[in-house]
C-alpha cells in the first residue's frame, strides 16, 4: 500500500503541467498514442560489444533525438578504473537546440552519489541497483530535439559505458504549458562557518541548492556531506524564497527533518520512495553522509524565481563540505547554469577547520 500511494504521488506530479510519464495498472487496458523507442549502446554489428569507451578528455553522445517526445527512463552503468570517475564524468542534457544545457552535473551526483562512490538505494525518480546500475525515471519532455552527452574529464579512459534510454515519440505537439526538466550541481568545500552567529532570519549565508528564474517548480534535492570537524552537522533549517521574497516563504526545523528523518537519522541508513539517507556516518571528522528529498507529493511552485537553501549548522555555524544537485521543471529559456568547479576541486576530501578552503 505504501508503494501504491507513492506511485500515485508520482502520477499526480507528472500530470501537473507536462505529459504524463508514469503509468498505473489500470492504464494498461487503454491504447497508447506514442511509439516507444530505445536508444542504447547495443552492438550495431550484431555481436556482444554493447558498450563504448570514453578516452580522457573526450565527449560521447548518448542521445540525439528529434521531437516531440519524452524521455521516461535512463539506465547507465560504467566500468572505470580511475578513482572518483563518477565525479570526473560530466553529464549534460540539452532541450530543443538550446546552447546552454538544462542539466549540468557530474554523472554520479546526478544519481545521488555525491561522494563519488556507489551507494545502493531506491527512490521513485532515482535508483542505484546492484551492481552499479544507475537509473533515472524523471520525465523529460522535449518538443523539437533532445541531446544527452557525457564528457570524461578524468586522466584515464572510461573502459566501458553501457546505456538504455527509453523515449516516447509523440505524433502531436507537447501541451503549450509543458515544463522542462533541469538539474544543476553545486558544492561548498567548505561552507564558510559563522561560529558566533546567534540567529539567522534571512538565510544570507545559507548553502544554496538552486537559484532559478522563470516559472516552474522544484522537484527535489540530493546532497552529500563530508564532516570537517566532530559533532552533528545537521542543525540547519531549510529555507525557500519564492518569487523574490526577502524572508523565507517556507522554512523547516532542521536538516534531518527536511530530509524526513529524525534524531540524527537514528545512526543507520534508509531509503524510501520520496526521501532517504542511504549513507549515514558518525558525528566525527571525516564522516560521510548522503541524503535525498523529492517533492513529488507537492512540488514547490514559483512564477518568477526560486532560491532554495539550507543552513550549514545552526545559524550556519559549521564549515562542512556540501555537494548537491537540485532537480526542477520550468519554462524555457532558462538562465545559464553555474559552471562546474575544476575536477580536482570536485574530489571529496576532508578540509580541517583553519585550512585553506577550496571552493
Amino acid at each position: 500500500m505504501r508503494w501504491l500511494l507513492s506511485v500515485c504521488c508520482l502520477l499526480g506530479f507528472a500530470a501537473a503541467g507536462r505529459a504524463q510519464s508514469a503509468t498505473t495498472l489500470s492504464n494498461l487496458t487503454r491504447p497508447q498514442s506514442y511509439v516507444l523507442k530505445r536508444i542504447s549502446s547495443y552492438d550495431r554489428a550484431g555481436r556482444n560489444h554493447d558498450y563504448r569507451t570514453i578516452p580522457a578528455g573526450d565527449t560521447l553522445t548518448l542521445l540525439d533525438e528529434r521531437g516531440p517526445g519524452e524521455i521516461t527512463h535512463i539506465w547507465i552503468t560504467i566500468a572505470a578504473s580511475e578513482r572518483y570517475a563518477l565525479k570526473k564524468i560530466v553529464l549534460r542534457m540539452y532541450w530543443d537546440g538550446e546552447a546552454s544545457p538544462s542539466v549540468l552535473t557530474p554523472l554520479g551526483d546526478f544519481f545521488g552519489l555525491g561522494l563519488g562512490e556507489y551507494v545502493y538505494y531506491k527512490s521513485i525518480p532515482l535508483q542505484v541497483a546492484p551492481d552499479n546500475a544507475l537509473n533515472c525515471f524523471f520525465p523529460m519532455p522535449f518538443e523539437r530535439h533532445a541531446k544527452i552527452t557525457v564528457t570524461n574529464q578524468g586522466s584515464e579512459p572510461v573502459n566501458a559505458i553501457y546505456w538504455n534510454i527509453d523515449v516516447r515519440a509523440y505524433s502531436h505537439p507537447l501541451p503549450p504549458d509543458t515544463l522542462y526538466f533541469h538539474a544543476e550541481y553545486r558544492q561548498a568545500t567548505p561552507n564558510v562557518a559563522h561560529p558566533n552567529a546567534k540567529f539567522d532570519l534571512d538565510g544570507k549565508y545559507n548553502y544554496v541548492w538552486l537559484e532559478a528564474r522563470g516559472r516552474g517548480e522544484l522537484a527535489g534535492v540530493t546532497m552529500s556531506v563530508i564532516e570537517n570537524s566532530d559533532g552533528w552537522w545537521g542543525e540547519g533549517n531549510d529555507m525557500f524564497f519564492v518569487d523574490g521574497a526577502k524572508m523565507p516563504s517556507i522554512e523547516g526545523t532542521g536538516t534531518e527533518d527536511y530530509f524526513l528523518g529524525a534524531w540524527d537519522f537514528g545512526g543507520r541508513p534508509f531509503s524510501y520512495p520520496l526521501y532517504g539517507a542511504p549513507l549515514v556516518g558518525r558525528e566525527v571528522q571525516g564522516a560521510r553522509w548522503s541524503v535525498y528529498r523529492f517533492h513529488l507529493d507537492s512540488p514547490i511552485p514559483f512564477t518568477k524565481s526560486l532560491r532554495a537553501t539550507i543552513e550549514h549548522g545552526a545559524a550556519n555555524d559549521r564549515g562542512d563540505n556540501y555537494y548537491s544537485v537540485a532537480y526542477w521543471y520550468q519554462t524555457q529559456p532558462h538562465e545559464p547554469l553555474p559552471p562546474l568547479p575544476p575536477v580536482n576541486e570536485r574530489i571529496p576530501r576532508v578540509i580541517p577547520p583553519g585550512a585553506k578552503g577550496m571552493r
